[in-house]
């Protein structure tokens, strides 16, 4: 009879499910059918050969054994010939224990990881201690490896049948090989997952022909071992239905855990970036709980800069440290400091097998530990080279958890994670410094006149001696600024609404799944988790506050979400509701994101369409005359221009180019209100735009920030311009308390009314060419922080 699938899942009822990795789902190839092709027997016949040729064995001892089992088996004819289930063996148990002493020596039955099956089936027979631990569900049923789906082993039992055919009834040499399976297997003691290596030894596995044997020649034999994987060509050549296998595999474990997890990591910490997500630090952290067979075990990654002498971030705000962090934020520094002294002297790991009392830590620092609740750690430095790049952190909650006999596991992964962070502070300074090149440093061919004078005068003082010279101040004086911004109207309400509404939803998909589990199970979390859903759904409705979608993920995600996937594994009728919830939620954030993406998509629709043509007028505005200009992407887009005498070489400047600037960035202010407006019926999330432009008639001084690589206004009395521009974009109307900026307005900010009159003129120019309406309104602005007496005129753009 055909063998039924191999390895299924034996689901224990209790067992609670661990995060383990998915599994490898691999096609068919064409014209394979599914499932395992030979008819199988169990049978003892050829382990009962076995032992009569070891009757005249050379070894009187093992002679003297074989005929002892021998003549056992001549009194019990029910082990003879084949056998139709594994339960006829159960009242021979003893003859069974005597006969599987040829493969299960009695020294190894309490560590070795073996099992004997019927021929590439699902059912075990005869197993050490270990591997029912192991393998074995309900009914002496083998569970099925978490990494690896039917499809998948029923191809490698195939392939493995078709070569034993080859070598056993052709005359092939089959190379002795392992099966290159690895097994992922829960370990529900710890809540964690181990790896094993797989070996089928088909020893005592015949082949049996059925009618006639096909025909192979030499060379369609040496074909068919060079396409091992094709099977479509193996059953076209050898029918299975022409063979059956009888007897039983030994089916053998070795744990292989620490090598496959080592592999992972250096795989894992050599790709790019891995230190820049958070969630791949987390996979990298579940990895290390499993080489250490620690659930709770914490991970943490300091990067330090030698330049500095001081731990810094793997990017911006990106800290993977939970000491350093803690350190820095509760005032700890000093004892910490004093920690890494001793490490860099040392140069060898921290082993701190019980926090409370060991004498290696400064008593502040041992407070901060214990607070962040680890009673056992390992800190060790990460080299590379002569350099030190970083702090490697171990935690437990236990006492003696990480201690002396854990350091071989640790040095075998330091210089992975000494890579990993040498590459991230490589990379991110790659990006720094095209990041500064592109904003900063690449400047207008006319302006970098000044820098190459300034380095030559640096490198001139170098060569007379003087090292200690340092690079000039680089200021333009006498330049004239120019401010206007494109701001998203109620952005912020827009985004808080956004969330509002995909936390509700994502709630109420919950919700459904743990109503419609309650229907087929009684448990008492499933009433507390409603209970927790129905709270936040009726506090929601109501508005969002700081913090609720922070809360409510990480509560859905710890708590909700893992008990979904042991319901689907255990409740067949809910799996399609648990699957609905699943199609909603983003597979790359992990949560519901339906508005909010909706909502960043608009954002970003309106900042490209914004930029993309402010770029294209701007390289049209530097022709007029070459001018520094910036330009900032948040909720909108605002940019600056600073135009002068001083900021070019050898070209006369004329108030004639300021003007033209200050019209030009009028009409460029007017097509981005249309351009917007157009846009808002294209957006996912209808969001209008207002724009602004502040008017400052008197010029001041910029100076190029060497700490920030970039242009910033000179001196104090110019600072009042820069306080203005920042505190402008929410003025309202003296008297009405009405936003000064409206969609489909342009409005201009200004201080003196004589600074009005030539932008009067630009706006009548405009409204003669049909760009602007009529009214001009002229208003008097509430004071802002610090600065009163504003003015503006606003007037509303023909769309």
């Amino acid at each position: 009879m055909p063998a039924p699938d191999l390895l299924t899942l034996a689901a224990d009822e209790g067992q609670l499910p661990v995060d383990l990795p998915e599994a490898v789902a691999v096609e068919p190839a064409p014209d394979v059918p599914p499932g395992f092709p030979f008819s199988t027997q169990l049978s003892l016949e050829p382990l009962i050969d076995y032992w009569h040729e070891r009757e005249r064995d050379p070894n009187p001892g093992v002679a003297r054994l074989a005929r002892t089992v021998c003549e056992e088996v001549r009194q019990h004819a029910t082990c003879r010939d084949h056998l139709h289930t594994i339960e006829q063996l159960d009242d021979i148990q003893d003859l069974i224990d005597m006969l599987m002493l040829a493969v299960f020596p009695p020294a190894a039955t309490t560590t070795a990881i073996t099992g004997a099956i019927p021929p590439f089936q699902r059912r075990s027979f005869y197993y050490t201690s270990r591997f029912a631990e192991v393998m074995m569900g309900r009914d002496r049923t083998i569970k099925q490896p978490l990494n690896i789906d039917y499809a998948t082993l029923e191809r490698h039992m195939t392939q493995m049948a078709y070569l034993l055919i080859l070598g056993r009834e052709y005359g092939a040499e089959i190379p002795e090989a392992q099966s290159g399976l690895i097994f992922t297997v829960p370990d529900y003691s710890i809540g964690l997952y181990r790896h094993y290596g797989v070996n089928f030894d088909s020893s005592f596995v015949r082949v049996r022909v059925v009618g006639d044997k096909p025909e192979l020649s030499p060379e369609q034999v040496q074909h068919l071992l060079h396409n091992r994987h094709r099977l479509e060509l193996w059953y076209r050549l050898l029918p299975p239905e022409r063979f059956a296998l009888e007897g039983f595999n030994l089916l053998q474990l070795v744990d292989v855990t620490t090598q496959e997890i080592l592999s992972e990591l250096k795989y894992d910490l050599l790709e790019r970036d891995v230190l820049q997500a958070s969630d791949r630090l987390e996979q990298i952290q579940e990895k290390l709980r499993v080489l250490f067979a620690r659930p709770a075990l914490q991970l943490g990654i300091a990067a330090y800069d030698e330049r500095k002498k001081a731990f810094v971030d793997f990017g911006r705000k990106i800290n993977h440290s939970f000491l350093t962090k803690q350190m820095q934020s509760q005032g700890a520094v000093g004892g910490f400091r004093q920690l890494y002294a001793r490490l860099l002297a040392d140069r060898q790991p921290l082993v701190l097998e019980d926090v409370t009392t060991a004498p290696e830590l400064p008593e502040d620092m041992r407070q901060q530990i214990l607070q962040l609740g680890i009673r056992s750690a390992i800190l060790a430095l990460l080299p590379y080279g002569p350099d030190t790049v970083g702090l490697l952190e171990l935690g437990s909650p236990e006492v003696g958890a990480l201690d002396e006999f854990d350091m071989e596991l640790v040095k075998q992964f330091v210089p992975l994670f000494a890579v990993a962070v040498k590459r991230n502070a490589e990379d991110l300074e790659t990006r720094i410094q095209s990041v500064i090149k592109e904003k900063f440093t690449a400047i207008h061919p006319t302006m970098e006149w000044r820098f190459n004078d300034a380095a030559r005068r640096l490198l001139a003082q170098h060569e007379d001696g003087n090292r200690s010279a340092e690079m000039e101040p680089i200021v333009f004086e006498d330049v004239y600024p120019l401010h206007g911004s494109c701001d998203i109207r109620g952005s912020s309400v827009a985004r808080n609404e956004a969330v509002q509404a995909d936390l509700i939803e994502h709630l109420t998909l919950a919700g459904r799944v743990l109503r419609k589990a309650s229907e087929y199970q009684a448990l008492p979390i499933l009433d507390e988790l409603k209970f927790y859903v129905t709270k936040n759904l009726r506090r929601l409705r109501q508005g969002i506050i700081s913090g609720d979608e922070v809360s409510i993920y990480d509560s859905l995600r710890t708590q909700v979400e893992p008990l979904f996937e042991y319901l689907a594994q255990n409740i067949v009728d809910l799996r399609p509701t648990i699957a609905h919830y699943w199609q909603h939620i983003d597979p790359r954030l992990g949560i519901l994101y339906n508005r909010r993406r909706a909502f960043e998509e608009s954002v970003t629709r309106i900042n490209d369409v914004v930029s993309e043509f402010l770029d294209q007028e701007e390289a049209k505005a530097q022709q007029m005359f070459p001018h520094y200009f910036q330009r900032f992407k948040t909720d909108g887009v605002e940019f600056n221009i600073y135009v002068g005498g001083s900021l070019v070489q050898d070209k006369p400047f004329d108030l004639i180019f300021l003007k033209n600037l200050r019209l030009w960035q009028l009409l460029v202010m007017v097509e981005i209100t249309r351009r917007t407006h157009a846009l808002k019926a294209e957006l996912a999330v209808p969001l209008d735009t207002t724009q602004l432009i502040l008017i400052h008639s008197q010029s001041l001084s910029i100076r190029f920030r060497q700490d920030e690589r970039q242009f910033d206004v000179d001196g104090a009395y110019n600072i009042r311009y820069e306080i203005i521009k920042k505190r402008i974009d929410k003025a309202t109307v003296l008297g009405t308390g009405e936003r000064l900026t409206q969609p489909g307005y342009l409005a201009l900010v200004y201080a003196q009314p004589r600074e009005a009159t030539e932008y009067v003129e630009y706006i009548d120019y405009l409204q003669d060419r049909n760009l602007l309406e009529s009214d001009v309104e002229e208003l008097e602005l509430e004071e802002l922080q610090g600065v009163k007496g504003l003015l503006a005129l606003r007037v509303k753009v023909k769309l």
